[in-house]
């Protein structure tokens, strides 16, 4: 597995953990959405993984960096928030992956016409 699936993967069971706190403290709605767009990084970086073209790829990609900035939001959300859990290191979790997902896009985007898997 290569090192942005592995990641975006042990965050997506990381925040199915703290959802389930913001379940058991009956945020429901922060909840979902923050269940939502924190495990959908992985999947869009896993579904790059098969692309039809470099455009596809650099577009899944994309995406899960989409997914990750909502993510960071309520992340930040519950930090800020007296009245919500702490993500502790959800954070900078989520900073590693957009660098790392940054990173990504930027060669693909330089790299000449083939599509270079990551």
């Amino acid at each position: 597995m290569n090192i942005v699936l592995e990641k975006s993967f042990n965050f997506a069971l990381k925040i199915i953990e703290f959802c389930l706190m913001l379940e058991n403290e009956r945020r429901f709605v922060l909840n979902n959405q923050l269940l939502k767009s924190g495990t959908s990084i992985g999947a869009n970086i896993r579904e790059a993984q098969n692309p039809h073209s470099k455009a596809d790829f650099i577009s899944k990609m994309v995406i899960a960096m989409k997914e990750a900035d909502e993510t960071e939001y309520w992340l930040l959300l519950c930090q800020k928030s007296p009245s919500l859990p702490n993500p502790d290191g959800l954070l900078e979790d989520i900073a590693e992956i957009k660098r790392i997902i940054g990173k990504i896009i930027l060669s693909s985007k330089s790299a000449g016409p083939k599509l270079q898997k990551n």
